[in-house]
C-alpha cells in the first residue's frame, strides 16, 4: 500500500465522523473522568499540537489518526448504542460488560477508549518513570531494560492490528499484555489478561505507516522517546486506589 492509497483509505474511514460535527471537541482526554462519560461520546482534544511529537511521530499521522480514525470510532459508537443495553452506561461500564457478539460496540467503544488513553500518555521529551513506578517495574520485570524488551516484544509480535499494554492487575502487580484490533484489558468478558491499562501502544498500521512504512520495530523504538511518564504515573496511582 503506497502513501496515496493510505491517505485515501484514511479519508474514507474518517469521513463519516465529520457528518455531525457537534461535540467532536469537548472534554480533554487528560481529564480523569473520561471513563465516567456517557453517550453521546465526544472526541477529546489532543493535549498538544499535531507536530509536537516530531520526529518520533509525524504531524500528518497525528492529524489523520486523531481527526479521522478516532473521530470515526466515536461517531460509530454513538450510532451503535441506541436501543441496546449499553445505551445508558459509562464508557468504563461498557468496556467491562461488552461481549464478543456486540461487534460494533466492542470495536468502536474500544477504539474510543484506547485512543483517548493513547493521546494522554504521549508527550515531548521522553524522560523516566518516577521512583515509585520504577520500583514497581523492577519488581515485576527485573529492570527497566527487561520491561522495555518484554513490552517491545509484545508490540512486535502482535499479529496484524492491535495494542501492547502495561497494566495493573487486581493484586496491584504490573504485567505486559497485548490485544488484537481495538480490544483492551478492561474487557473482562473478552480478553484473558485483564487489568487497568496505564500505558498503551497502538500498533495498527495507520499509527505509523506514513513515516515508518512496514518498519514497525522502528516505530516501537521511537515510542520510548515520547512517553509522558507523569501521566503514566497518575494512571498507576489511580489504579492502585
Amino acid at each position: 500500500m503506497d502513501k496515496r492509497e493510505f491517505l485515501k483509505i484514511a479519508g474514507i474511514a474518517g469521513a463519516a465522523a465529520m457528518v455531525s460535527p457537534k461535540g467532536l471537541f469537548a472534554q480533554s482526554a487528560a481529564t480523569p473522568g473520561i471513563l465516567d462519560q456517557k453517550a453521546p461520546f465526544t472526541l477529546p482534544e489532543l493535549p498538544y499540537a499535531y507536530g509536537a511529537l516530531e520526529p518520533s511521530i509525524d504531524k500528518m499521522t497525528m492529524e489523520i489518526h486523531h481527526d479521522k480514525h478516532h473521530a470515526a470510532y466515536v461517531k460509530n459508537l454513538n450510532d451503535a448504542l441506541p436501543g441496546t443495553a449499553y445505551a445508558s452506561l459509562s464508557l468504563e461500564q461498557i468496556m467491562a460488560k461488552v461481549t464478543e457478539k456486540d461487534k460494533a460496540i466492542r470495536n468502536n467503544g474500544g477504539g474510543h477508549y484506547n485512543h483517548s488513553l493513547f493521546w494522554t500518555i504521549l508527550g515531548k521529551g521522553g524522560g523516566k518513570p518516577s521512583a515509585k513506578l520504577a520500583k514497581a517495574i523492577e519488581k515485576a520485570f527485573g529492570s527497566m531494560e527487561q520491561f522495555q524488551t518484554k513490552f517491545n516484544d509484545a508490540a512486535k509480535t502482535q499479529f496484524g492490528s492491535g495494542w501492547a499494554w502495561l497494566i495493573v492487575k487486581k493484586d496491584e502487580s504490573l504485567a505486559v499484555a497485548a490485544t488484537p484490533n481495538q480490544d483492551n484489558p478492561l474487557m473482562t468478558q473478552i480478553v484473558k489478561e485483564t487489568g487497568t491499562p496505564i500505558l498503551g501502544l497502538d500498533v495498527w498500521e495507520h499509527a505509523y505507516y506514513l513515516k515508518y512504512q512496514n518498519k514497525r520495530p522502528d516505530y516501537i523504538s521511537a515510542f520510548w522517546n515520547v512517553i509522558n511518564w507523569a501521566e503514566v504515573e497518575k494512571r498507576y496511582e489511580a489504579a492502585l486506589k
